[in-house]
């Protein structure tokens, strides 16, 4: 997976992510969407051959994109996590 910044301001970033699909862009989008202080969280695919994904980013200045993407990731983790633990424990 490769990360590209496309567009960084205080409120606003754009980023590409090549080698990844829809599927971790959509959780990625429904978090972020989580977060009281962002205004815009969406992604796109300009064409699904030839394209990567850009994710777009929003906020309302009390937290920077950045760190509202950062914060996204963090609560994914916690449960991804917590679903691997419970399919794990079910499946023994």
């Amino acid at each position: 997976m490769e990360l590209n910044i496309i567009e960084d301001k205080k409120n606003k970033l754009v980023m590409e992510i090549k080698g990844t699909d829809n599927t971790i862009c959509n959780a990625l989008k429904n978090e972020i969407n989580n977060d009281e202080h962002v205004k815009i969280s969406t992604y796109s695919v300009k064409h699904p051959l030839i394209s990567s994904p850009q994710v777009i980013v929003e906020s309302d200045g009390e937290g920077t994109p950045r760190e509202v993407i950062l914060n996204a990731i963090q609560r994914l983790k916690k449960n991804n996590d917590r679903f691997r633990k419970e399919v794990s424990k079910e499946i023994k």
